[in-house]
């Protein structure tokens, strides 16, 4: 297992809390070989403006996602005026949508809406928006908003053509879990996204929904601590539904496990989130009233490993009886099961090996249903 610190090299906020996960190496990528089809678009600025507001682009919405500040942004439109060549932008086909999800580009795809829209508003912004003048930039653009451009220079504007190469995957059918591997490696290149971080960009719907509203219920709160900067929190809550629905499909690497849950229930029946939340709520409650804070950290940090088995342990018990344990049996569960070598050793080191993962849960789906 890995602890995630606030001081590593993942920028996260001061705050979060210490999260035990699968160390990267644990987590290769899959053994799958991909058919993605590729091609090249050439938008006009205009249009891809256009296509913006429609919702036909779709900008993964985090609120640290826009960095560039007015001066930046300035002279991107400042080479667009001049019909200067500026970096592509890189698109991902969403197949169930038609819509395409941006991977790479969403700094100047930003700063053009911004631009057009005559306001400069970065989400990091927190005071008025204000007017997007342009600045740093030669001095017949300087001061200049899109309306204050000449006629001329909003028809160069709207007509310069900004490169997009677009993506979708042909094989494997029905999945597209190749987009998180190329949305990874980009973004790599910049400012680095989680995991969870990359699936909320790229499977939204009533899933991904879920998971932001099972985030604030007050025990699950109680329980993990503040919300975390980069969605650990909802990456535990999506491993236990995972677990909890389709253990026996479970396969290494946990994240490409992970993303295939959501990416196949990404807007299930409403029957289907109810089930979701409800089971999610009532475990969380249970901990949360029995053990408290301490329920998944054997140690000083949040244990995911542990997280998930006595949590889908609890969930399947809760099921199969209708009814929760007690305090004093919840608490002498968890006692046992610290206490358990071989238990132990399954969520200590090498936590995403299948034959861990199957033992760890094994053990405590045995432990709760004896309650």
């Amino acid at each position: 297992m890995v602890t995630v610190r606030a001081d590593e090299n993942e920028m996260l906020q001061s705050g979060d809390a210490e999260v035990e996960i699968e160390d990267p190496q644990d987590d290769a990528v899959p053994l799958v070989r991909y058919e993605i089809t590729s091609f090249g678009v050439d938008f006009d600025v205009e249009g891809l403006c256009r296509r913006l507001r429609r919702g036909e682009i779709v900008i993964p919405d985090f609120q640290r996602n826009y960095v560039w500040n007015r001066r930046m942004a300035s002279k991107f439109i400042e080479s667009l005026l001049l019909g200067l060549p500026v970096p592509g932008i890189f698109l991902a086909k969403d197949f169930e949508t038609g819509k395409f999800v941006v991977i790479d580009g969403q700094q100047r795809l930003k700063s053009i809406q911004f631009f057009y829209d005559g306001r400069f508003k970065p989400a990091s912004d927190t005071g008025r928006p204000r007017d997007f003048e342009l600045t740093g930039v030669q001095k017949r653009f300087s001061g200049m908003t899109y309306e204050r451009l000449s006629y001329r220079d909003r028809m160069n504007l709207d007509n310069a053509l900004i490169h997009a190469t677009v993506v979708k995957q042909d094989l494997p059918p029905n999945d597209d879990t190749s987009m998180y591997q190329i949305f990874e490696r980009i973004n790599t290149q910049h400012l680095r996204l989680s995991p969870q971080e990359i699936r909320s960009a790229l499977y939204q719907g009533k899933f991904v929904d879920l998971l932001g509203v099972l985030n604030d219920h007050r025990s699950w709160r109680s329980i993990f601590g503040k919300p975390h900067s980069r969605q650990r929190d909802q990456e535990l809550i999506l491993r236990f539904l995972a677990f909890f629905f389709a253990e026996k499909l479970y396969q290494r690497p946990m994240s490409e496990f992970l993303t295939q849950f959501v990416q196949m229930n990404r807007n299930p029946e409403d029957e289907f989130l109810r089930k979701y939340e409800d089971i999610f709520k009532q475990t969380m409650d249970a901990f949360d009233s029995a053990i408290g804070p301490a329920a998944f950290r054997p140690e000083r940090a949040f244990n995911a490993a542990v997280f998930d088995s006595m949590s889908v342990g609890l969930a399947r018990r809760i099921v199969s009886s209708s009814r929760t344990p007690s305090r004093e049996q919840m608490k002498e569960a968890q006692s046992d099961l610290l206490g358990d070598k071989e238990y132990l050793s399954a969520i200590s080191s090498g936590t995403s090996d299948e034959r861990f993962v199957k033992t760890r849960m094994k053990k405590a789906i045995d432990r709760f249903a004896d309650l």
